[in-house]
């Protein structure tokens, strides 16, 4: 896979972990949630992934934890699809 195509599914992914922050809309959330606002600005200022691949991890784990205490408020799509998007770096 080109890296291009790899920085679109990286991006997406953390967009739509941005996304599910602002929908649980929890104050425990907020920082993690300005992270990735912060990396995915970043990544379309300068190109550079890494910063989306870093938080990405993060966002990962939250999200992966938050499903165990709520299964029904996040996809399973949305954590494979940021698994995927991680593994194929």
């Amino acid at each position: 896979m080109s890296d291009a195509k790899q920085n679109q599914k990286i991006e997406k992914a953390c967009e739509n972990a941005f996304e599910k922050f602002q929908k649980i809309g929890l104050n425990k959330y907020a920082d993690i949630q300005s992270k990735l606002e912060y990396v995915l600005g970043s990544y379309k200022y300068d190109g550079n992934p890494v910063g989306l691949y870093e938080i990405g991890n993060k966002a990962l784990t939250i999200l992966k934890k938050y499903k165990k205490e709520k299964p029904r408020l996040v996809a399973k799509k949305l954590i494979e699809d940021l698994e995927k998007a991680l593994k194929n770096k």
